[in-house]
């Protein structure tokens, strides 16, 4: 593999927001605590020793969810080894996405993995678990429910509502085995049938499919897979719930956050309500809202007295669920956690938080960038090489990539604007003559300019339509090496999944990656085959 990084100021498609933290820039300093550097780490494990988590819910939490699960001895030891009050995590986590969906999802997975490993060479003297929380009772389905695998678009339809950690996965399955046959009877695709079938086929939700999944890609790494949605540790999250639905601390504390980012140029990436909760119960996960002296559970009849819902919360505190308001706090209370790594969006909702964490006097975590991959295979190269096109030069919208390559193959100059330069010369020439005679005449002449110039660019456009015409073979070449490349106009990791790579490389796919995927580092990766 041949590695290359362009900087992110060059790449077109991450938002301005997303660049501006990725490259520090100053005015974005004050919402976050730590610099992304390796020496941060030894202050901000200083302030995660002084404020305790409980690691005996923690352990239990993941015992029970590995309960029967086949993982690593990597796994085992990681979660055994947290305790210790000289182990904590670094973290990741996603929405447990049909088949990992985009490759961003392994993509952070492997950054958080090389993270931990650099930690624990940097220092020896503690131990590091590389942490991945999969959002199972987060409700939006249609974010979950499709991946795209060999140029179509595999859809898994359901109409069951709330968390989608519970659902049944039995009209699933139909897809699973299509997927399956899809595979081949390859070497890899033997191993990766394997694992989708201990993960999707069995009488469980999906949510447990998912974290089996992720378990059995990544258990040989140490890798260790947190469900949130546990009694055990919602009632960690007790006092911070009783205090969301009795004092609506976020609803007086994050806006003011958002409006000191807005006027930085930032802005809002939430929406804050008076309670940032869900109800979870009964296969719903419907907002919490309090009306006149009652909490009611909205799109139903269940209202509550304030003394009947802090009873609930006592009682129950896994009915509550955190929304993106509340969800890094919840994380950061139930882990003993040094830093979150995630894509630009994830970034900029944590910079609304950091004053919501100083409330509550929790420890702010790290806030990495995860690593951004462009894969190029020797197909792709040797079509670059053919069009004569460059790395950097993809990135560009694709008008502009097939007027430059016409350009480039044109025997004759198409660009005219060295004529509209002589032209406007000689309007202006004109002009300052006539208004010598009569200054009436300089609206005549500069709409008869205009006219000439608009002319002007018109032949440009036909020679350039008429140079196209001769390379069409070429510009399609080019319009599929681009869409298969930047599909929908968007970036490669955002919309195809790892499988095609797995079946082409298998496990190895993944040990290419974390040799490469070092979050520490700036700039966008390419990736080239050799």
């Amino acid at each position: 593999m041949q590695i290359s990084k362009i900087p992110f100021s060059d790449i077109p498609q991450l938002s301005q927001k997303d660049k501006d933290y990725a490259l520090g820039a100053p005015h974005l300093r004050p919402f976050y605590k730590h610099g992304v550097k390796i020496e941060s780490f030894s202050n901000i494990i200083d302030e995660k020793q002084k404020k305790k988590v409980n690691r005996v819910a923690l352990i239990e939490a993941l015992q029970q969810q590995y309960e029967g699960v086949n993982t690593s001895t990597a796994v085992r030891e990681n979660i055994n080894a947290l305790v210790s009050d000289n182990t904590f995590t670094v973290t990741t986590a996603h929405q447990p996405a049909l088949f990992t969906g985009p490759l961003y999802y392994v993509y952070k997975i492997l950054s958080t993995i090389n993270l931990a490993r650099q930690l624990a060479e940097t220092y020896p003297a503690y131990h590091f678990v590389p942490m991945f929380v999969s959002g199972a009772e987060d409700h939006d389905f249609e974010e979950i429910n499709h991946a795209h695998l060999f140029g179509k678009t595999m859809r898994w339809e359901h109409n069951e509502k709330g968390a989608v950690g519970t659902m049944s996965m039995e009209n699933l399955i139909p897809i699973i085995q299509n997927v399956i046959e899809m595979l081949g009877e390859s070497e890899n695709a033997q191993r990766l049938s394997a694992i989708l079938r201990k993960a999707y086929f069995g009488k469980h939700q999906y949510g447990k499919a998912a974290f089996l999944f992720v378990n059995e890609l990544f258990m040989k790494y140490g890798l260790v897979v947190l469900d949130m949605n546990t009694p055990v540790l919602k009632r960690e999250f007790i006092p911070f719930i009783k205090e969301e639905l009795t004092q609506q601390v976020s609803k007086s504390i994050v806006p003011n956050t958002q409006r000191e980012l807005e006027a930085a140029g930032f802005p809002r990436q939430t929406h804050v309500r008076d309670i940032n909760l869900f109800y979870l119960h009964e296969q719903t996960r419907n907002r919490i809202e309090k009306r006149g002296d009652r909490y009611h559970i909205v799109t139903t009849d269940w209202h509550f007295s304030e003394s009947e819902m802090l009873e609930l919360v006592e009682h129950h505190p896994e009915r509550f669920s955190p929304n993106v308001v509340l969800r890094p706090v919840y994380q950061e209370v139930i882990l003993p956690n040094l830093a979150y790594i995630g894509g630009g969006g994830e970034i900029a909702y944590w910079l609304e938080r950091k004053a919501q964490f100083e409330h509550w006097d929790i420890p702010f975590p790290m806030l990495i960038r995860r690593n951004s991959v462009l894969w190029l295979t020797k197909a792709d190269s040797k079509k670059m090489a053919k069009l004569n096109i460059g790395i950097r030069e993809l990135f560009a919208p694709l008008e502009i990539l097939i007027k430059n390559h016409v350009s480039a193959q044109a025997e004759e100059e198409l660009d005219l604007t060295t004529e509209k330069q002589q032209l406007t010369a000689i309007y202006e020439a004109i002009k300052t003559r006539a208004l010598k005679i009569d200054s009436g005449l300089e609206a005549l002449i500069m709409a008869e300019q205009a006219r000439q110039l608009k002319a002007l660019g018109n032949l440009e456009a036909r020679l350039h339509k008429a140079e196209k015409q001769k390379h069409e073979v070429a510009i399609n070449q080019l319009k599929r090496l681009k869409q298969k490349l930047f599909p929908k106009n968007g970036l490669q990791e955002r919309y195809h999944n790892f499988i095609p790579f797995y079946l082409k490389y298998g496990p190895q796919y993944f040990d290419h990656l974390l040799s490469v995927l070092d979050p520490l580092k700036k700039g966008f990766i390419i990736v080239k085959e050799e």
